[in-house]
């Protein structure tokens, strides 16, 4: 893992067993994006995902907070710009080609969720609390933004979020599919090892088209196809079936 820069904003990341982890890093303001680090976020990303020994990636918070929404001072100069980073980041974390995870504890508000719902899976440790919340500042949130959110909760939801900005907890955030899976206070981080593991130990030739195809992409069946006739994960997981053994995969990415 990157160093931690004092109190300084800032992403830090590192790959341990095939897993990258992101971590929000600016305590001082319980992990809000500034400017810089929604503009950092993009090619951080593209890094990772060009890495062929990364299979997952896990985005979470430093301490005992998920991310606070954008740094409001950021906000003051120009708050369309802001907005417009906050998007392109959100975008480049939904468009990562291989599974994300968001680890979530405490707050996951405004900014915060944006990226939240733009990892494939969100698992939260019990306690934490969730809100959109652009009605609280007179944001417009974004139409991208807003379609991903109708996609998790459904419309009715949606719009529960936000138009009060009122915060919901753990249970409701399961209740209405925010999040997938809620684990008890200091139990988060050994589910996250232990899922994180499964996922690595898995095709990612059929989780990189399962993405594509839940995500909207319905025009590349023909591509899959011959990634898979080339690839030898097909071969590869009935021979280990058969043979009662773990499979080993060698599929990767191109991005």
């Amino acid at each position: 893992m990157a160093s931690i820069r004092g109190m300084e904003p800032d992403l830090l990341h590192g790959v341990t067993d095939a897993v990258a982890t992101v971590v929000l890093h600016h305590p001082a303001k319980r992990n809000a994006m500034t400017a810089a680090m929604w503009a950092a976020l993009p090619p951080l990303l593209d890094t990772l995902a060009a890495d062929p020994a990364v299979r997952a990636l896990v985005l979470t918070g430093a301490g005992g907070t998920f991310c606070a929404g954008a740094d409001i001072s950021t906000l003051l100069g120009s708050p369309q710009e802001a907005q417009e980073l906050a998007g392109r980041a959100e975008e480049a974390l939904a468009a990562f080609p291989k599974p994300t995870l968001a680890a979530i504890r405490g707050h996951c508000v405004g900014g915060g969720a944006q990226l939240a719902a733009a990892c494939d899976l969100r698992f939260a440790e019990d306690g934490a609390r969730f809100g959109v919340t652009p009605a609280k500042l007179g944001i417009v949130y974004p139409s991208g933004a807003t379609r991903r959110l109708v996609s998790l909760v459904g419309p009715a939801t949606a719009k529960y979020l936000l138009f009060s900005g009122e915060l919901i907890d753990t249970e409701r955030a399961l209740r209405t599919g925010l999040v997938d899976e809620v684990l008890p206070v200091d139990g988060l981080d050994e589910r996250i090892a232990e899922f994180t593991r499964v996922l690595v130990s898995r095709s990612g030739l059929t989780q990189a088209a399962a993405k594509e195809f839940a995500n909207g992409r319905t025009d590349r069946d023909a591509h899959w196809s011959a990634q898979a006739r080339g690839s030898g994960d097909t071969g590869e997981g009935v021979a280990a079936f058969l043979e009662r053994r773990e499979p080993r995969f060698t599929w990767t990415t191109s991005v």
